[in-house]
C-alpha cells in the first residue's frame, strides 16, 4: 500500500486529488497538519508522495509551498490539476430555507460570493472546508451548513444542497505530487518535449540587467516559460529568489543547456522537478 499524505483532514480537496492522480494504484491516504509536514514526511520517507497544492486559478499562488519547495529535498514527481466544484453541505432534514449561517475556509467562501449573497446568510470563515463540513456534522444543526466538496459530505454523513455553487465554473487548483530528491543525471540527449515541464527557483547576481540573462537563457534556445513567481529572500531583505516552470523535460538537451548556462550566471539554482503537464 502506497501511503500519500495531504494537507488537512479527511474529506479535503487535496485528499481527492490523491485520489484522482493514483487511480490506478492501491493507496492509503495520510492526513498531516500543516504543509511542512507533509514535505517532512516525504523526506524522512514516512510517506511515498504528498499532495501539495501550489495555485488555484480563482485564489492565485499558495506562497507558502513555494518557500518549502526551496527549503526541503524533495523532488516534483507529478501535477495534477483538480476542479474544484464546491458544494453547500448540511445534515439530513435541513433545507436551504432554513439556513442562516454558513461555515467554510475564506477561500471557499471567497469563491462563492455571488451564491452567499443571493442567500444573505452569516458567514463565518473556517480553518478547513473539509473541517467545517465536520464541524457542521457534529453540531447537527439545520440551520447551519459548510461549503465543501461533495466528497467531503460523504465523509461526514452531510446532504448536498446545492452543487456547483463557485463563482468561476473554471475554478482549478494546481497540486505537485512530490518525492524524495532525486540525485540528477549528468549527461542527456533527446529533442525538447512540450508534454513537460521542469521547475527551477534561483538567486540573482546583484548586477544590472542579470534577471533579463537570465530569461533569455530560455529565449535563445527557443523554451517556452509558463510561469514566474518571485519570493523574498528572507533573510535578505529586498532580494528574491525566482521560481519558473519551464516548457521542456530537464533531460531533454535543450533544456539542460539551459539550466546549465543559468547556473553560470547566477548565484544558486535548484531543480525542483520535472514532469508530465498536465492541461485542463
Amino acid at each position: 500500500m502506497i501511503k500519500v499524505g495531504f494537507q488537512g483532514i479527511k474529506g479535503a480537496y487535496s485528499e481527492k486529488a490523491a485520489q484522482e492522480y493514483h487511480a490506478k494504484q492501491s493507496i492509503e491516504t495520510v492526513p498531516f497538519e500543516s504543509f511542512e509536514k507533509v514535505f517532512k514526511a516525504v523526506e524522512s520517507g514516512q510517506i511515498k508522495y504528498g499532495m501539495i497544492p501550489i495555485e488555484n486559478s480563482v485564489a492565485g499562488s499558495i506562497y507558502e509551498n513555494y518557500d518549502n519547495l526551496l527549503a526541503h529535498k524533495v523532488w516534483i514527481g507529478g501535477e495534477h490539476i483538480l476542479r474544484v466544484n464546491h458544494s453547500l453541505l448540511a445534515i439530513e432534514g435541513a433545507s436551504l430555507r432554513k439556513i442562516d449561517t454558513v461555515y467554510s475556509h475564506p477561500q471557499a467562501l471567497g469563491q462563492c460570493q455571488k451564491f452567499l449573497s443571493r442567500k444573505q446568510v452569516k458567514i463565518v470563515p473556517y480553518f478547513d472546508t473539509a473541517g467545517a463540513a465536520r464541524f457542521v456534522a457534529e453540531k447537527q444543526s439545520d440551520s447551519i451548513a459548510a461549503i465543501a466538496g461533495s466528497h467531503a459530505g460523504e465523509e461526514y454523513g452531510l446532504n448536498v444542497l446545492k452543487s456547483s455553487i463557485e463563482d468561476s465554473k473554471k475554478n482549478v487548483t494546481r497540486i505537485f505530487v512530490i518525492e524524495k530528491m532525486k540525485k540528477l543525471k549528468k549527461s542527456t540527449d533527446g529533442p525538447l518535449k512540450s508534454t513537460h515541464k521542469t521547475s527551477v527557483v534561483f538567486a540573482l547576481k546583484n548586477t544590472p540587467g542579470c534577471l533579463h540573462k537570465c530569461l533569455s537563457v530560455f529565449a535563445i534556445r527557443d523554451i517556452d516559460l509558463s510561469k514566474i513567481q518571485s519570493r523574498p529572500v528572507k533573510s535578505s531583505p529586498w532580494r528574491y529568489h525566482f521560481h519558473l516552470d519551464i516548457v521542456g523535460d530537464y533531460f531533454n538537451m535543450p533544456v539542460f543547456n539551459a539550466i546549465k548556462h543559468l547556473q553560470e550566471i547566477t548565484t544558486m539554482v535548484k531543480v525542483l522537478g520535472t514532469y508530465r503537464h498536465q492541461s485542463f
